[in-house]
């Protein structure tokens, strides 16, 4: 199954990019052909567009500026993902079938070393962090789990959804876009997730076994930082939509440090000092955003 288009956000906007793009959009082109749409509309009948972006906007604004570069082109449905992931044959094809059913879903994901991939399907709104007690086995005659999450790791969602529920929020840079998108996008439709496996991670991370499931990955200072920050955002979020508790957020926040500490002293020791600071520095700051008065959600796009 051909997608109608592939578009590219170049975060680093380089000229190595711009080749990859164009050797990809030749192929593409040789193979499923070009578009059915007017060659003399906006975007034209080419498989792939590409998007040097002007600024580093990290990865929550080049999935914005995709799914509205996408939104403007006519796309019905949007398939996202990292460029550290690979597409299984039958992948979109899975989750078409999907599609008469849901108008966001959340396939299964190998991981790097072909196991499979643990992924929390549940956020807990009122401690603002995932569940930790999510399950992700299948039982017998499952088809499905309900999600207010998603994850920008193969997310697939229709028109419907941006319509409702606005554009992704590049606000966040890294970290909990994905998680705020599909907990706004659960407010306007069904979030499912599926038992099909529809991408294999490629990039390894350095983590330590949790449990016969579980892991504990290694991470940046400069992620610690945003995980810490934008909490902030997801609480704005859960204010707007009633689900918001100040005081299990400030015990979630306590949780989440604890957490992004044993993170530190477990896998990434060497950055204990560094670590820490950054997670400081990203509770100040998110001590701003959660009183900012002038902060305001993405807007429907209907």
């Amino acid at each position: 199954m051909a997608p109608w288009r592939v578009v590219v956000v170049d975060n680093e906007n380089s000229a190595a990019t711009g080749d990859i793009v164009r050797g990809f959009e030749a192929r593409a082109n040789a193979l499923w052909g070009t578009t059915d749409d007017d060659p003399d509309a906006e975007g034209g009948t080419s498989r792939a567009a590409y998007m040097p972006m002007e600024e580093n906007t990290g990865g929550a604004g080049g999935f914005s500026a995709g799914v509205r570069r996408a939104y403007e082109l006519g796309a019905e449905w949007f398939w996202v993902m990292d460029d550290d992931v690979a597409i299984e044959p039958d992948g979109l094809a899975a989750l078409v079938r999907w599609s008469e059913e849901s108008d966001a879903i959340m396939g299964t994901r190998r991981d790097f070393d072909g196991g499979h991939f643990f992924w929390q399907h549940r956020f807990w709104t009122g401690l603002a962090i995932y569940n930790p007690l999510s399950r992700d086995s299948w039982r017998p005659g499952e088809r499905y789990k309900l999600c207010n999450v998603l994850c920008f790791e193969g997310s697939f969602f229709s028109r419907r959804v941006v319509q409702k529920a606005g554009l992704p929020d590049p606000r966040f840079f890294i970290y909990l876009d994905d998680a705020c998108f599909g907990y706004v996008a659960s407010k306007v439709t069904k979030v499912y997730y599926v038992p099909d496996v529809v991408l294999s991670r490629r990039r390894e991370v350095a983590n330590k076994e949790i449990g016969s499931v579980r892991q504990l990955n290694s991470a940046s200072d400069m992620t610690r930082y945003y995980i810490t920050r934008n909490r902030a955002y997801l609480a704005r979020y859960f204010k707007v939509y009633g689900d918001y508790n100040p005081v299990l957020y400030a015990v979630g926040t306590l949780a989440n440090f604890s957490k992004e500490l044993l993170r530190i002293l477990i896998v990434d020791r060497d950055h204990l000092k560094s670590g820490w600071a950054r997670l400081w520095a990203g509770y100040k700051d998110s001590r701003a955003i959660l009183h900012d008065p002038d902060w305001a959600p993405m807007h429907p796009l209907d």
